[in-house]
């Protein structure tokens, strides 16, 4: 995407944020991706219409694999919808090209205070010391297990005690390769898998000052290590080639695999699939040598093109009221980003043991981003492929990942 030279007209329009202006027949546009939260933000956007007579909120819902080109093309046209859901991996590629509106001076007259929010979360959506999302909800990760298979091989469910050893000792013992049935789905992933054990093994993915990428450092291989073993030495997961026939959630749906690390977005999906409903739950990741869990959520912005600044923060502000998350709190779906919500949120589902992805903020690593994030994210996958699926070693292609996505960082600071 083209930077777009727009800060200027930004400014203009965050000067007339507070006119006294009427609201005459105000049309906002909210853009969306997930179909399934669609309900829930009619009707929060309903909610705020009763309270804001004159204004009216359009929800468009652009499916996830037209999103960004949809979005990318708006933004070179700056013709972005008023306001819309942003991601980390995106979220920095569209404030350095000031497509946004900072909203961090705004939140200091309103109802709403970044206090009520994990920190992590807004770190996540700062940029060069600047605020530009509400935090919409947020997702941490958990260790999924099936107790009937833990059952069958008389091993202890896992908790907030086991380490990695734990976690590979249960793995080998779960594993019945005659039977096509596996300890753990060793996905290749890094939301859900290794960027938690790396940063658990005191390693990272990009530094602070975004100009280097970790993966070859001893730490960070430690962690990489930890899921090429359980495929190649503990012999406790499928290889790559099953893994790629069928997803790694679906062996874990059907009983083929006794775990799997993913996150908190997916209890709806367990809970609505008649085999994992009753079997499985929840744990606390197994720590390395550290906890740490990979925090991630999206946020709402406000396009910096808009015509109805005032307008569209009011409707933000209402977003990161505690009734918007009420509202959201209500489906399940995800959990509220509002700290005084995530209990709701817990009791939405007593089948699952949903508290240990709260329990594990205090450990939690913002989700690594950089200006082109989506692009080195698929470098990730690209380059560590051949090591998942015992081609090459983790070394080298740990150091070939990190060698790619440093050339990516520097391009960034040209």
């Amino acid at each position: 995407m083209r930077r777009v030279a727009i800060l200027s007209i930004a400014a203009l329009l965050m000067a007339c944020m507070f006119s006294a202006v009427a609201y005459a027949d105000v049309k906002l546009s909210y853009r969306i991706w997930d179909v399934n939260q669609a309900p829930a933000m009619e009707a929060i956007a309903r909610e705020f219409e009763e309270q804001n007579p004159g204004i009216r909120v359009e929800v468009e819902v652009i499916p996830w694999a037209q999103y960004w080109t949809n979005l990318e093309t708006a933004a070179t046209g700056r013709n972005l919808p008023d306001v819309f859901w942003l991601n980390a991996s995106n979220f920095e590629l569209y404030a350095s090209n000031d497509l946004l509106v900072p909203i961090e001076s705004l939140l200091e007259t309103s109802y709403v205070s970044k206090e009520d929010y994990p920190e992590s979360l807004i770190e996540l959506y700062t940029y060069s010391g600047h605020l530009y999302a509400m935090p919409k909800d947020m997702d941490t990760i958990g260790l999924w297990y099936n107790k009937e298979l833990f059952d069958a091989a008389g091993v202890a469910y896992p908790d907030e005690t086991w380490t990695w050893d734990d976690l590979v000792e249960a793995a080998v013992a779960l594993t019945d390769a005659e039977n096509r049935v596996w300890g753990i789905a060793a996905e290749l992933s890094h939301q859900s898998g290794f960027f938690n054990t790396v940063y658990q093994a005191g390693g990272w993915i990009v530094n602070e000052d975004k100009t280097k990428a970790g993966h070859a450092e001893p730490e960070s291989l430690e962690g990489l290590r930890f899921w090429t073993d359980l495929i190649h030495a503990h012999k406790a997961s499928p290889t790559m080639a099953p893994m790629t026939d069928t997803e790694p959630i679906s062996l874990f749906e059907s009983g083929r695999a006794a775990m799997f690390y993913t996150g908190s977005w997916n209890q709806i999906r367990f809970m609505n699939n008649e085999y994992t409903r009753d079997r499985v739950d929840v744990a606390v990741l197994p720590k390395g040598k550290q906890r740490a869990v990979i925090i991630h959520g999206l946020g709402n912005v406000i396009a910096a093109n808009t015509r109805h600044p005032e307008e569209a923060w009011k409707f933000v502000e209402f977003l990161g009221s505690k009734r918007a998350h009420e509202i959201q709190a209500q489906t399940g779906t995800v959990i509220p980003a509002r700290l005084d919500l995530h209990q709701a949120w817990v009791d939405s589902n007593p089948n699952f043991n949903l508290q240990i992805f709260l329990d594990q903020l205090e450990d939690a690593v913002p989700y690594p981003v950089s200006v082109q994030a989506r692009r080195w994210q698929q470098i990730q996958i690209d380059c560590l492929t051949p090591a998942w699926a015992g081609e090459q070693s983790i070394e080298e292609a740990a150091k070939e990942t990190a060698r790619q996505i440093d050339q990516v960082l520097a391009e960034e600071r040209r």
